[in-house]
């Protein structure tokens, strides 16, 4: 029995060895750069930490997984912190890279959750599963011979992904055909572009849709630029960086370098080492000087983004259009750790060529409840332009021209959530081969009341804000005890709000028009048609062309002459941002 127990001890001590040696070194790396108070800190904790997973694997009642406890713990750990702090284990490490380098082995498709279904929400153009004829809308219902049941489309999604050149065997289920449909795909290395779309938009005005900062972004900008530029008379650009949520610091400052002069100051980083401080300066031959720029952003526009439209604004080099952004200042830098995991950990924050800093959320002070509040409007500072306009850090990028942010009614987030409008699509691109070009298809009547006849017997219930106010009326009202004296006027104005929801699919037609417009056209041309089509009914690439047309109105802005009726003091819009569409 001894010599039993004295072997189950040996097997333990194995298999801890590894994870103290580890800890072990972590400890003694920390202490020979931290002082000596911080360095025993530091020593003790990690003694704890490796001690508590020990005791559990000898002790627990059921086996431990000490890979899982050890990334639970570290996660934990850096929830404490700010979000953007984040462990990195050996299996997601290409994911990260897909971040910042915009490629990944795969088939190259976008799939979602539908019900207990994982479903092709789109193949990208001249990617593996486009080739191998995949369409919006199929099921996938097996992969490599082992079914899709229970798995969610996180599970689903790395399968498809994996080594360029190898395979992976689908069964699919589509709409319309009675026998299911095998493809074997071979992967392939998938490159996202940075830029899905650019073009003319009116006469002498380009216009470039940024998505992201990955690598080489900035030479596609300046590749679209050039491109519009020799092919048209272009007077005027447009830069949407509308829903890019940010990349490469690097790629931002070349992007900004092609409307601005070499030598130009465009971000400063700031830790708490000091060599982690940086200046980035332009470095190359400015492209174009002295053509008027626009750039739209919104809620979403975050990081490098607000990197390119804060400088281009805090040089006067151009006109910020759209809704006030994000708010992250802050800056990471990626730590390899051992056995392939990594670590990345915010070193610093970033300041823009006034120098402001403009993260919003301040993560230094933690509120009771576990959660961090945004930097006080009482600490919010005014900062000068190179032409001498008030700026503010504290709270993202304001725009110049400040729009009203779009918002769907419920009826239309309804049906686009549970996917009817998806599904109608479906049907709508097997029912028709073909159809006019992006720019030009619109939903007709007819086709609309072909939708409404599809969706007569499906569930689109929703909520509306009254229905909510008013169940929350009765519920007050029940616990004072005073219901039964309203009850009469609550039970009319419910039955008032469900006959004023009947008419929804007639008041809001256009939107529901909309949005099944993009998503048929996407079956036809893709990511790239769904953005032409897009540009028809958008409200803010509209004020930026009128606003490029009145060349007074552009230059007195850019020069403080304008008056703007935004407050002095930037005011934030804290409300929840519940449209699932951005």
């Amino acid at each position: 029995m001894q010599c039993l127990k004295f072997e189950f001890l040996l097997k333990t001590v194995r298999r801890s060895v590894a994870f103290a040696v580890l800890l072990i070194w972590a400890a003694v790396s920390a202490i020979a750069q931290a002082p000596d108070q911080q360095g025993f800190e530091i020593m003790k904790n990690l003694d704890i930490f490796s001690n508590t997973i020990k005791e559990l694997d000898l002790d627990y009642v059921d086996k431990i997984n000490p890979g899982e406890l050890t990334q639970t713990g570290i996660e934990a750990m850096l929830e404490s912190l700010d979000p953007y702090t984040n462990f990195i284990p050996e299996s997601q490490v290409e994911d990260y890279k897909f971040i910042t380098t915009g490629q990944y082995g795969g088939i190259g498709a976008l799939i979602h959750q539908q019900g207990n279904a994982v479903v092709i929400s789109e193949p990208y153009e001249g990617s593996p599963a486009h080739k191998a004829g995949l369409k919006a809308g199929d099921r996938i219902i097996e992969l490599n011979g082992k079914p899709t049941a229970g798995k969610s489309y996180e599970d689903v999604s790395s399968i498809l992904k994996g080594q360029s050149g190898s395979m992976v065997h689908l069964r699919i289920q589509r709409e319309g055909e009675p026998e299911i449909i095998e493809k074997n795909i071979t992967r392939e290395i998938i490159k996202i572009d940075n830029i899905p779309f650019s073009g003319m938009v009116a006469e002498g005005t380009g216009y470039i849709k940024l998505t992201g900062f990955t690598q080489n972004a900035g030479k596609e900008v300046k590749q679209a630029f050039m491109k519009l530029r020799e092919g048209n008379k272009l007077q005027d650009i447009i830069i949407d960086l509308r829903g890019n949520g940010g990349g490469l610091l690097n790629e931002a400052v070349d992007i900004a370098n092609l409307f601005v002069e070499r030598g130009q100051e465009i971000v400063s980083t700031k830790g708490k080492m000091a060599d982690k401080n940086r200046t980035h300066f332009t470095m190359n031959p400015p492209v174009d000087l002295n053509i008027p720029v626009v750039v739209l952003v919104d809620r979403q526009s975050a990081s490098a983004s607000e990197i390119l439209a804060g400088s281009l604004q805090d040089l006067d080099r151009g006109v910020i259009v759209g809704q006030r952004t994000f708010g992250k200042g802050l800056v990471q830098n990626v730590v390899p750790l051992s056995y392939n995991a990594q670590i990345k950990i915010t070193v610093a924050k970033y300041y823009i060529p006034s120098g402001r800093c403009i993260q919003a959320i301040d993560y230094e002070h933690k509120k009771k409840d576990g959660s961090f509040g945004k930097i006080p409007d009482s600490l919010i500072r005014a900062f000068k332009t190179r032409n001498g306009r008030t700026v503010y850090d504290g709270g993202g990028i304001q725009p110049d021209l400040l729009t009203e942010p779009r918002k769907f009614s419920n009826v239309a987030l309804s049906l686009y959530s549970k996917y009817l409008i998806f599904d109608f699509a479906t049907r709508f691109e097997r029912e028709h081969p073909a159809i006019p070009p992006a720019g030009e298809f619109e939903i007709s009547d007819t086709v609309y009341n072909q939708f409404l006849d599809y969706i007569r017997d499906k569930d689109y219930s929703y909520t509306t804000r009254s229905e909510r106010a008013l169940e929350q009326l009765k519920s007050e009202a029940v616990r004072d005890h005073c219901f039964d004296s309203i009850a009469g006027e609550y039970n009319h104005l419910k039955e008032r709000m469900a006959e004023n929801k009947k008419e929804d699919l007639k008041r809001y037609r256009d939107q529901i028009k909309e949005l099944l417009k993009m998503e048929i056209v996407t079956r036809y041309y893709f990511q790239k048609g769904k953005i032409e089509a897009s540009l028809k009914q958008d409200k803010e690439l509209s004020e930026a062309i009128g606003l490029l047309k009145e060349k007074e109105k552009y230059t007195a802005i850019l020069a403080g002459k304008y008056h703007n009726p935004k407050p002095e003091i930037p005011i934030r819009n804290d409300e929840e941002d519940d449209n699932p569409l951005e």
